[in-house]
């Protein structure tokens, strides 16, 4: 099965474009956003600060025992990207994703650095992206400043930086419906 790996800012469309994308070719998804908000909610929860004790929260961290509302609240939106900067908490988790993409024998994978760091190998690599306005009105709880202070901080952290790929096919989504994008993502695989 094939690994294709979707980047993209937030609000690009990255986790509904990979779910339907999965859907489409019976592959299983890798919403590795959700690793990173599973481990600032904890983090939030617990007051865990940054640091060996959040990397550890990291590498033992279980997604699924947070309901998804909890994943998406405003504290959580705020804390992800300083979160996933961490980059003991990147080492901690860059392995898991890539243990469940090989367990399931290939899969989407999305996020911010799966074309570059996660699986530089990808058989597709995407990029989407979308205006700020159209990101901030698809997110619904962030204004277009809070979108562009997410795409700084997600652009300039350290460890794994938001940057398409050399190698990804970078798609507008400003305007387009899902499936446009799943059509032309799907034409693209070999």
């Amino acid at each position: 099965m094939p690994v294709i790996a979707i980047d993209g800012p937030v609000g690009s469309g990255k986790s509904t474009v990979a779910r339907a994308v999965a859907d489409r070719l019976g592959l299983a998804v890798l919403e590795t956003g959700a690793m990173y908000r599973a481990v600032a909610a904890l983090a939030l929860r617990d007051g865990i600060p940054p640091g060996p004790a959040l990397a550890a929260c990291a590498a033992e961290v279980d997604v699924d025992a947070f309901d998804p509302a909890e994943l998406r609240t405003p504290a959580v939106n705020r804390a992800v990207s300083a979160v996933a900067a961490e980059p003991a908490v990147r080492a901690a988790l860059v392995p898991r994703q890539r243990a469940w993409i090989e367990a399931r024998g290939g899969g989407v994978a999305e996020g911010r650095d799966m074309g570059t760091v996660v699986f530089p190998d990808a058989d597709l690599k995407i990029f989407l992206t979308a205006t700020a306005g159209e990101r901030a009105r698809r997110r619904g709880d962030e204004d277009p400043a809070g979108v562009a202070r997410r795409d700084h901080l997600d652009a300039t952290r350290a460890a794994s930086p938001l940057v398409a790929a050399e190698d990804a096919v970078v798609i507008d989504t400003t305007g387009l419906s899902v499936e446009e994008i799943v059509v032309r993502i799907v034409g693209l695989l070999p």
